[in-house]
């Protein structure tokens, strides 16, 4: 006989039913280790949603500040995990918007099915108000998180893990490893991110940081990049006039959909203090200006936009702590006054893949922890790709994720 769960609760998904048998066991097995890590990590209201082979809990910790870290597990219930993922998103997005979209392929589900128990751990300023983040939310916080949930879990499964991290995210895993010594942190994977310039590129980070140390001096604390506004408007009415001047006549303004994709692959010409910091873009694309803003040729080389919007949509404030984008300005300025990562101290294995058109050809994070004897680090660029392409690309799998 079929048993069914009841409604989300300790325990229990949401919906569903397992067989009897065999793959009952395996299954109750899997709900047996989400209710483990609920009663380990211990507050918030979870969530559980089942899916096919597999069963999702989102928590939210409510330690009594204003906005709570939330964590994602994904486990399959047709095998028991040997391992655990952390995955740790980009500024502004959060687990479900980087690692579960698309829905039906994304890279949590990629990690799963190896047989892994997917973490997927989602900062503070997501649930935050631009009136809840303050001067202190840098990496440093991000990084303090992110160790309370591992060090929970570690005690209560005992599990090998890693840290896989895209953008900001990765530059977190990456600070994580210096500071974490536990034998059972088997790996890092770095997916399109920046360690220290030099030269000039050096300067012009320390200029960004000195961008965001300004705006936390006069009290601005966040900022929202606006992408998910952006994309909703040339999803949903992608001929509209947007309120931006079109470059061949500023008289004139970009279509919705225009600028859409104009933002997305050509990124580093757009006037943020670190938009700079792409290559080319947030996609890889082309754009070619026409006769008038409606006559633009444009397109997406291997994200679609369908899959943007539904990322950008699964946001919650789409916040970016001023600190924490002035600590990471600093490390790529190599500004170690500011805030410094102890490269020498990253001793276990590093996979960092970046991206041709995103944070492109730069290796001398990895050079520096090559530095310090570990001589187990791997350093790729994907050509053609830009920096969200590693995550939301329909050829992702073969392209990038294969590289792990």
């Amino acid at each position: 006989m079929a048993r069914q769960h009841g409604e989300a609760g300790p325990g229990r998904p949401a919906h569903g039913t397992v067989p009897a048998g065999p793959a009952a066991d395996t299954a109750a097995a899997g709900i047996e280790l989400l209710s483990l890590v609920e009663r380990t990590l211990g507050t918030g209201t979870a969530v559980y949603v089942p899916g096919d082979g597999w069963i999702r809990l989102t928590l939210p910790l409510d330690d009594g500040g204003p906005a709570p870290v939330a964590v994602d597990v994904v486990a399959d219930t047709r095998r028991t995990p040997h391992g655990i993922a952390y995955l740790l998103p980009g500024g502004g997005l959060n687990f479900g918007s980087s690692f579960f979209t698309p829905s039906d392929l994304n890279l949590a589900h990629r990690l799963r099915r190896e047989g892994l128990l997917v973490v997927g751990v989602t900062p503070r300023e997501d649930a935050a108000a631009a009136q809840d983040i303050g001067p202190d939310w840098g990496l440093a916080a991000h990084r303090r998180d992110l160790a309370a949930v591992v060090e929970a879990l570690d005690g209560a499964l005992g599990l090998p893990y890693q840290y896989v991290g895209h953008s900001a995210g990765a530059l977190l895993a990456l600070d994580a490893a210096s500071h974490d010594d536990s034998p059972r942190l088997t790996r890092v994977v770095a997916l399109d991110t920046t360690g220290p310039y030099s030269g000039d590129l050096a300067v012009r980070a320390a200029q960004t940081r000195d961008v965001f140390e300004a705006r936390i001096e006069r009290g601005a604390y966040a900022m929202d990049p606006g992408l998910a506004a952006l994309l909703a408007r040339a999803v949903t009415d992608p001929g509209g006039a947007s309120e931006v001047p079109w470059p061949p006549d500023p008289g004139l303004r970009f279509t919705n959909a225009g600028l859409a994709h104009f933002v997305l692959v050509r990124t580093s010409l757009l006037p943020g203090p670190a938009d700079w910091i792409q290559t080319q873009g947030h996609a890889a694309g082309s754009y070619a200006f026409g006769a008038t803003p409606a006559g633009d040729r444009f397109g997406l080389a291997h994200t679609t936009l369908a899959a943007w919007h539904a990322a950008a949509a699964g946001l919650g404030s789409g916040l970016i702590p001023d600190a924490l984008a002035r600590d990471l300005a600093a490390v790529w300025a190599g500004d170690e006054k500011t805030y410094a990562i102890d490269w020498e101290r990253i001793t276990t294995e590093v996979v960092w893949i970046n991206t041709e058109l995103g944070r492109g050809d730069h290796a001398r994070g990895p050079r520096l922890i090559r530095a310090g004897g570990n001589r187990r680090v791997r350093f790729t660029v994907v050509p053609g790709y830009g920096h969200g392409d590693p995550l939301w690309s329909q050829t992702a799998s073969a392209d990038v994720w294969s590289l792990f």
